[in-house]
């Protein structure tokens, strides 16, 4: 009945207030989505997550959460409204950040890395290496021409770079592609001697000349 129930949430309030404090891990089942966010039934108790607490970038429907196991930081404990407030974002952020730092002591130049496309620029693209984003530029993409990187890789795509430099000062790294396999130009000369005939694909025309593909 209502007693019984509002009675087992008031033992359950008092169990988790005791046990945990501001600042703390917990881990809870997402009930439902209301107005700016989440609850989350955390050891018996509905506790309020935000909708700008939920993730390290925006979600589009945070609804998606439901019936998910979270873990979050608890960032305010209203004891008089019985409240509870938490953020997943704050652990994640802190956990992106140890990453970062484990990744900046490990990551060496010359060393294959693989990655997360998260952006995608005219200039090339980011790529998450697990802590910390990577730059990709379109020049390291091809040994070929390419106009735009969105011809090579896609948005959340799992791909394999080379890490070409590292900027420790600047937390910066430049990654490759092409790196991962041979120049073209390598051994040219043999392939390619001079007066030899080759069949090649007219790319481009210029008003001094041709460039062919061969």
């Amino acid at each position: 009945n209502l007693s019984k129930r509002r009675a087992d949430r008031t033992r359950a309030w008092e169990r988790v207030s005791t046990k945990y404090k501001e600042g703390d891990e917990v881990q809870g089942i997402v009930q439902r989505k209301i107005k700016g966010g989440l609850l989350v039934d955390v050891e018996g108790v509905n506790v309020f997550l935000p909708a700008s607490q939920v993730n390290l970038r925006r979600t589009a429907d945070v609804g998606d959460f439901i019936n998910d196991v979270v873990r979050a930081r608890i960032i305010k404990i209203d004891g008089e409204r019985m409240n509870i407030v938490v953020s997943r974002r704050k652990l994640l952020e802190e956990e992106r950040q140890k990453a970062k730092e484990l990744l900046l002591t490990d990551i060496k130049e010359g060393q294959v890395r693989r990655g997360s496309v998260k952006n995608i620029a005219d200039f090339g693209v980011f790529v998450d290496l697990g802590g910390i984003d990577g730059l990709l530029h379109i020049t390291d993409m091809s040994w070929g021409r390419i106009n735009h990187p969105s011809e090579m890789v896609k948005m959340d795509q799992e791909i394999e770079v080379v890490v070409l430099r590292v900027d420790q000062d600047r937390e910066r790294i430049a990654l490759g592609l092409k790196q991962k396999t041979a120049s073209p130009w390598d051994g040219i000369e043999t392939r390619y001697p001079v007066a030899s005939k080759h069949i090649g694909e007219v790319v481009n025309i210029m008003s001094y000349g041709a460039f062919v593909k061969l």
